[in-house]
């Protein structure tokens, strides 16, 4: 069992790791021989918890949906009664993982990355969270422990000669070398940094440190880590002469091929101030066909029996999109909770099918939330005001005669509902919702967002 080593596809594993082969989550399990013997004994059902690691840099103040699917493989551990660690790299995210990189980051003041690292931790603790209230039937047995961790406060503290004379004594630099993602960055016009070259040994630095002070024995991570991991696992073997194990999920990516992540520019974030319920819920209900049945296996805790049958009504009833509602719905109540699917729901019926009575339930955040880029104006109501005020005060239509020619041609409506008469007066509870606020629409896209003062 060497470094140099193929991963291998879990096919012939029982248990846990049969089970997300299936699903198509767990993707290859290094090294070999483990895939074929230990690994599947140690996971079978019965035997003692083990501890599984995946790691987070926080490149950013939040999770993206790319990070959903190492993420479901921790909680799938869980399920399976094991412990899981969730690290966030306060340390490792100042260096920047070179992994599939053309360039190196740039760098991120200690500060920001320990900012950033707050953050990644809270949106950790709410999706094990929500996971823990919303997904898990207590009578279903044991759920693992969920810890989270972060590698500054054992990385932040080795001194550099120690780390070098230990960790560094045992890692080769033939191997190290020999990674893809080493070999396409030194042929680079850019090269690549001593800092970068040395992050899989700082990655497999914090897999010998959780082995030894937390019992960790696999490593989980994407497809794109597979070298890092490797590393970790050459490291702890050498320096502790104990069976550990990887493990990589798939990496998700765009209809145009791109990973989906920050870097790429695509990212859908998990946090609400960045991407909404609402635009989280819209990302998933407008996935194809082609790829609607993978990501409810990959994406949800649904067992393949119940896909299998959504699949079955959807070929009867393609018209009503049930599979890409069904996976909009999980994954939209795993990140923000019962809460955030009402209000996805919510804004969905508000803007698609021109609800007046969602639109009255929803709060200002909401509001501003769905129409993000919406201008919004306060207004006072005065006696006798019309469509056509309204319209000019809310700078939505020309002055002059073009103005006036919009809204009598049907280029207005008024929450969902076309008006055509430019000199109707405003009344309250049809063009004035009982929240207090009126929602403009002149042509197709152009929102205005009216919240009316001391009515």
């Amino acid at each position: 069992r060497r470094a140099h080593e193929q991963p291998r596809r879990a096919r012939g594993a029982g248990g846990l790791l049969a089970a997300q082969w299936e699903r198509g989550l767990f993707q290859e399990v290094f090294p070999a021989q483990g895939a074929e013997e230990q690994l599947p004994a140690l996971l079978a059902p019965g035997r003692p918890p083990q501890a599984a690691y995946c790691g987070f840099d926080p490149t950013a103040d939040s999770l993206h949906v790319g990070h959903l699917l190492p993420v479901m493989a921790l909680l799938h551990f869980q399920r399976a009664g094991h412990d899981v660690i969730a690290v966030v790299g306060g340390a490792t995210a100042q260096l920047g993982d070179p992994s599939g990189r053309e360039r190196a980051r740039e760098p991120l003041p200690a500060g920001t990355v320990r900012a950033h690292a707050r953050a990644l931790r809270a949106g950790l603790e709410r999706l094990f969270q929500n996971h823990r209230e919303l997904f898990w039937e207590p009578a279903a047995g044991r759920l693992g422990r969920a810890e989270l961790l972060d590698n500054a406060s054992w990385l932040g503290r080795e001194p550099l000669l120690r780390f070098l004379g230990g960790a560094g004594g045992r890692l080769r630099m033939g191997t190290l070398l020999s990674r893809q993602s080493c070999q396409a960055r030194l042929r680079s016009a850019d090269g690549m940094s001593l800092a970068e070259f040395l992050y899989p040994a700082l990655q497999a630095y914090d897999f010998l440190h959780l082995h030894r002070h937390h019992g960790c024995s696999i490593q989980l991570g994407g497809h794109d880590q597979m070298g890092n991991i490797m590393s970790g696992y050459e490291l702890v073997t050498k320096m502790t002469g104990a069976d550990v194990f990887g493990i990589t999920v798939p990496l998700i990516t765009s209809t145009t091929g791109d990973k989906l992540g920050k870097t790429a520019g695509n990212a859908v974030w998990l946090n609400r101030d960045k991407t909404s319920p609402f635009e989280l819920y819209q990302f998933f209900v407008r996935q194809q066909d082609n790829v609607v049945e993978k990501y409810l296996k990959l994406f949800t805790f649904l067992p393949l029996e119940e896909i299998a049958h959504i699949m079955e009504m959807h070929a009867k009833e393609p018209e009503k999109w049930g599979p890409q509602k069904r996976l909009a719905a999980e994954v939209t109540k795993l990140v923000h909770g019962r809460e955030g699917l009402e209000s996805a729901k919510r804004c969905t019926k508000a803007l698609y099918y021109s609800s007046v009575e969602a639109l009255e339930e929803m709060s200002d955040l909401e509001l501003q939330e769905l129409f993000r880029q919406a201008p919004s104006a306060e207004l006072m109501l005065e006696p006798g005001m019309s469509v056509l005020d309204l319209c000019r005060k809310a700078n939505a239509i020309p002055d002059g005669p073009s103005g006036y020619q919009k809204i009598t041609d049907g280029g207005v409506s008024i929450n969902g509902n076309r008006v055509t008469n430019p000199e109707a007066v405003l009344v309250f509870g049809q063009h004035i919702l009982k929240n207090g606020v009126s929602l403009l629409r002149v042509g197709k896209k152009n929102y205005y967002i009216i919240k009316w003062l001391q009515l």
